[in-house]
């Protein structure tokens, strides 16, 4: 094989793993073209580790709602997310497994952004989930978290305080339970 060859295979073959490496780090876009949360000034705020995270009321699958408030004295695991997302796709498993191991002690809930609960409650069904998942059809959560990729995790402390933020899918159960583990 020639000199230009095998260069320019090594070339595609690390603009692969560069292309590979960004969407696995940033995860999905927001398809829904959430603005991000704005102050008065016109300035976008996100929420920061060490925060208190934004309140919500959202309802659920179950038929029912989650106040993220009604859940000060238990950690909380947020993750925004939507079917369409092959990233967040990739986490569920992950995210079920650690509700097994740690839904006793952590709040598991998943934020879908702006679809059908139709749509989600066959993909929740068909993938075996557990947890509680929430519908914030009109982005009004994920605007107050300002999320522009998903998946996009949260880890709030017993005290909602924003303890770790997590953009992109977890890449093991290993990896979540280690940070579950921190608290």
């Amino acid at each position: 094989m020639s000199r230009v060859k095998v260069k320019r295979r090594a070339f595609l073959g690390i603009l692969f793993v560069l292309a590979m490496l960004t969407i696995c780090c940033i995860g999905c876009s927001n398809e829904s073209s959430v603005e991000p949360s704005m102050t008065p000034d016109g300035s976008s705020v996100a929420p920061i580790v060490g925060a208190l995270a934004p309140d919500f009321t959202l309802p659920t699958l179950d038929g029912g709602t989650v106040k993220l408030d009604e859940f000060k004295g238990q950690p909380v695991l947020l993750t925004f997310w939507t079917t369409k997302c092959g990233a967040c796709h990739s986490q569920v498993p992950y995210l079920q497994a650690a509700f097994e191991e740690k839904g006793q002690e952590v709040k598991f809930i998943a934020i879908n952004i702006g679809e059908s609960s139709d749509t989600v409650q066959q993909y929740a069904e068909n993938e075996g989930v557990g947890f509680t998942v929430a519908l914030d059809s009109d982005a009004t959560a994920a605007r107050a978290y300002n999320i522009r990729y998903i998946p996009n995790n949260f880890l709030i402390d017993d005290q909602g305080v924003i303890k770790y933020i997590k953009i992109g899918a977890f890449p093991s159960t290993d990896e979540l339970l280690a940070m579950l583990d921190d608290l």
